[in-house]
């Protein structure tokens, strides 16, 4: 399907089917057939969501699909602000955590719907070394009183104004965002030029993909940050949900959530989601790595390997057993990071003004291994001239 540019968008957006009267009318005279009445096609509208304290002003698109399903992204931050999908009985909620307003998102320290980078996830005393050069990062996060580095540092890819796009592509709607982080910006070397796409689809899929190019040897782990509940009641706990990781070992970590390096099997442990499983059934246990992570926020490494460069595996499915709402998750990256909202607090009031208590979201977060530009055995993280990284992450909605 040909791209549309956003001023013909807004005007094929505004075409709406007539009123049911009319149709009655219509059918009446044999003017339409029943079979013409079909959904309405991918839409995308774009608005005003604030001011930046610079001035600048930030946007925000609203995606829908023929099925009704939206989803709603910022510039700011490459965020995803809402992500509305039905549950058994065809009722729309919005299944992500976050704010209202733009005020909200500019106070985000929890990464509600952020794309983070340069490199999500942490890094050991926020310190690597490539090609014999050692680099030091802000260690912005101190888990266990310990300093790492966390999600690219204290201004990462969450915290800046993209430019950005919205068209319907053959796929569906979708939005384009695009980001120069230059060298030296959080101490990371190398002008990184990043692209990160969202795509609504009509099979009720929100496609995220974050795409990037250096012109020096730098180090790349770009991350999707949403926290899903998908009972739409963030009031209600994410303990209730039923997980499933495709997912056979995992990585401990120390005292600083840092990974240990070993890759050790789920078998017999409370980490074992290789089949469905309650979220909250083992939570109390007496097991060293939830002691540790004060409950779930590990790397478990998946299965198998994607068929191609680009291909896909099955990373995670979520079900809300009240709701029947049902995500899957698949992606091209090697491990997926389970955090189980185990920081969250009350302290921060969202969406509606409800205080996000403990436990009241969760992250499901493909990714490279954490701590990866440090440990050898880990897959590379470094991305060198004329290589390209891709990262692409599947959330596919549905009920039962």
């Amino acid at each position: 399907m040909k791209k549309r540019s956003l001023r013909n968008l807004e005007i094929v957006s505004s075409i709406r089917l007539p009123g049911l009267r009319n149709i009655l009318a219509l059918l009446l005279c044999g003017l339409i057939l029943p079979s013409e009445l079909v959904a309405e096609k991918p839409m995308i509208t774009e608005t005003t969501f604030g001011r930046l304290k610079d001035g600048r002003t930030a946007r925000l698109y609203t995606l829908e699909n023929g099925n009704g399903m939206r989803a709603k992204i910022t510039d700011y931050g490459a965020i995803l602000v809402a992500l509305e999908a039905k549950d058994r009985n065809g009722e729309l909620a919005d299944v992500t955590l976050g704010y209202d307003t733009l005020e909200g998102w500019l106070t985000n320290t929890s990464y509600f719907g952020a794309t983070v980078g340069r490199f999500g996830n942490r890094i050991k005393g926020g310190r690597f070394s490539l090609d014999g050069e050692e680099y030091s990062l802000a260690a912005n996060n101190h888990p266990g009183g310990i300093p790492c580095h966390l999600h690219g540092g204290v201004v990462g890819f969450d915290k800046v104004l993209w430019k950005s796009e919205g068209r319907i592509a053959e796929e569906g709607a979708q939005v384009v965002l695009s980001y120069l982080s230059v060298e030296g910006e959080e101490g990371y070397p190398g002008n990184l030029a990043v692209t990160v796409t969202y795509t609504l689809t009509e099979k009720d899929e929100l496609i995220w993909e974050a795409q990037a190019e250096t012109d020096a040897a730098t180090i790349v782990n770009i991350v999707h940050h949403s926290y899903w509940n998908l009972s739409g009641d963030p009031d209600t706990s994410i303990n209730d949900h039923q997980l499933t990781l495709f997912a056979g070992r995992y990585l401990p970590t120390d005292a600083g959530l840092i990974p240990t390096g070993e890759r050790k099997s789920v078998e017999g442990t409370p980490m074992d989601f290789t089949s469905s499983m309650l979220i909250g059934a083992r939570l109390d246990a007496d097991y060293d790595s939830l002691v540790k992570g004060a409950g779930y926020d590990h790397a478990w490494v998946l299965d198998g390997a994607p068929s191609s460069e680009h291909g896909l595996h099955r990373a995670a499915v979520l079900v809300d057993p009240e709701t029947g709402r049902k995500m899957e998750v698949d992606t091209n990256q090697p491990a997926v990071q389970f955090y189980g909202g185990n920081f969250l607090d009350g302290t921060v009031s969202g969406k509606g003004g409800v205080a996000y208590e403990h436990r009241s979201g969760l992250c499901l977060e493909t990714e490279n291994f954490p701590d990866a530009p440090n440990q050898p055995d880990f897959p590379t993280a470094v991305l060198r001239p004329g290589e390209r990284y891709y990262h692409k992450m599947i959330h596919r909605f549905s009920a039962e």
